[in-house]
This record gives structure tokens, C-alpha cells and sequence, in this order.
């Protein structure tokens, strides 16, 4: 089955804000983001697609510091199961990838879940679970609409006229709204600091906004704001990798150099000198 798609498709490169901790793997993979429609963009933050192929008996162990979010994926070859659901993770989420494979993801907005699925934030915290009927029925169907499709575009077309659906079906409350609007700020504000606080900025109360956090992605804003720092880190200590860690730190706003270092290794295991030495090692 094909279908003509218009999708924007483009390369996961290794100069972006990711979240991939070892970006030079990426030329292994191919691998790519494509742009939602319109119609799906207070749904979906974006369509990755990604397929390997690895000689026999090698491995690859893939962390990355994830943007707050719960992904649903197709996967195909040495996976977990055919559709996977992902929360959101506290530590850098990991895969270890073997063989032959192929993975297309929808990161979804805070806003998605609760339109897509029945499942709470809390149910797939910290865990990559198998998506079954049994598990969601709602988000399951969702999931099989696309799998009639092969191609990344084709999928990720479908997927944006599934979601349309969905919507007239369930529509999208004010605090999913919120809680989208609180973390595109957040993801702005690492390099475009406004001097206004978030009450100011969205003209709701404190309140309001940690229980649209909490409700839709599990976490309050400081931490959501904590995470989505730790891929720019990620990205620095690669793309800067002569820098001293106290100019990065005070560029990303941190207090100092320790509290970079702490939050670094509290979610990879490892501190951004050792990763440095690790990344500097794989490139040479």
C-alpha cells in the first residue's frame, strides 16, 4: 500500500540538540526526523525514524537524554515488540541494538496522550513496555492504522490524518494545551532568556502550571526545564569539547560547575569529563 506524502523529511544531525549521547553513531544508522502536519502539531512534536545494520554479533548501546515526552514506536528486527510505548524517563534512556532493524517513533506533545490513550503519565514512567490491545486499546488501534505503511513519510502522513481523527473524537483539553505551551517555552528559554517567570509569561498561576506538568508529562516545570538543559550539556560538551566545563555551565545557566556535573551523571552514570574522554576516544 503507498500513498504520495509531502512530509518534511530531514537527517538527525550531529550539531543538533538531540539528546543523543554519542552523536558520531549516528552515521551508522539512518536515521531522521519528519515535521507533523499543521493539523497534528498540538499532537505530535515530531515523526524520528531510524534503521541499522549491524555485522554479525555486534552491538551497540545507544543512550540518550530524551526530551520529556511519551513516545509510541513500530519496530521491526531484535526489538522489544512490534509497537512500544515509552514514558518519560528520569535517567538517559537506552537501547542496545543488534542485527538488522528499523524503528518509526511519534514523540507526542503533552497534550497527545490524553487524546491518543487512556494510559496516565505514571503508568509508563521510567519504562519501555509493549503496546497491546490488552494494555491500551485506544492507542493501540491508533497504531495499527499505520502499520499498513512502510515508508517513514507514508507513515508519518497517516499518522497525521489518524491523529485528526482522534481529535474530532476527543478533543484536546486546556491542560494538555498548557502544558504544551509550558514546555515550548521552557525549550526556548535555554538560549533566549526573557527575565519573566513562567506565571508572568503564560498569565497563569504557579499552580496551574505544575498540574498541567504533572498531569500530562509526570513532572513540574523546574525539573521538565533541568532535562531539557541536560541535551543542550550533551550537545556542548561534543560540539565544545576544549571549553571549560565552568563557561558551559554559566552559559546554560547553571550555578555553578558542580551543579552541571552532578545533574549530568545523576542521569547518565557518568560525569561530562569522563563522557568527553569517551566521545573524544570513539572519534579519533
Amino acid at each position: 500500500m503507498t500513498r504520495s506524502s509531502d512530509a518534511r523529511k530531514r537527517p538527525i544531525a550531529t550539531s543538533e540538540r538531540s539528546g543523543v549521547l554519542y552523536p558520531e553513531r549516528l552515521a551508522r544508522y539512518q536515521a531522521g526526523w519528519i515535521d507533523p502536519s499543521p493539523a497534528a502539531s498540538a499532537m505530535i512534536d515530531q515523526y524520528w525514524h531510524v534503521s541499522w545494520a549491524l555485522e554479525d554479533g555486534e552491538r551497540l548501546d545507544q543512550p540518550i537524554i530524551d526530551l520529556p515526552a511519551v513516545t509510541v514506536s513500530i519496530e521491526e528486527g531484535e526489538v522489544p515488540a512490534p509497537l512500544v510505548v515509552t514514558g518519560v524517563q528520569c535517567g538517559a534512556w537506552r537501547r542496545t541494538i543488534g542485527g538488522l532493524g528499523r524503528v518509526f517513533a511519534i514523540r507526542l506533545r503533552p497534550a497527545g496522550l490524553a487524546v491518543l490513550s487512556d494510559l496516565t503519565p505514571a503508568q509508563v514512567a521510567d519504562a519501555t513496555v509493549p503496546l497491546t490491545a490488552e494494555l491500551d486499546p485506544r492507542l493501540h488501534a491508533f497504531m495499527q492504522r499505520i502499520t499498513a505503511y512502510t515508508d517513514p513519510a507514508e507513515r508519518a502522513q497517516a499518522a497525521n490524518e489518524a491523529v485528526q481523527r482522534a481529535i474530532a473524537e476527543r478533543a484536546l483539553t486546556s491542560t494538555g494545551l498548557l502544558a504544551n505551551d509550558v514546555l515550548d517555552e521552557l525549550r526556548e528559554r535555554i538560549h533566549h532568556r526573557t527575565g519573566t517567570t513562567l506565571t508572568e509569561r503564560l498569565a497563569r498561576s504557579e499552580r496551574t502550571i505544575q498540574r498541567a506538568c504533572l498531569d500530562t508529562l509526570g513532572h513540574g516545570p523546574k525539573w521538565l526545564s533541568r532535562r531539557i538543559r541536560l541535551q543542550e550539556v550533551a550537545l556542548a560538551l561534543v560540539t565544545r569539547p576544549t571549553e571549560e566545563l565552568a563557561v558551559i555551565a554559566a552559559d546554560l545557566g547553571y550555578t555553578d560547575q558542580s551543579h552541571l556535573t552532578n545533574d549530568f551523571r545523576t542521569a547518565t552514570g557518568i560525569t561530562p569529563n569522563a563522557y568527553r574522554r569517551t566521545t573524544s576516544n570513539l572519534t579519533a
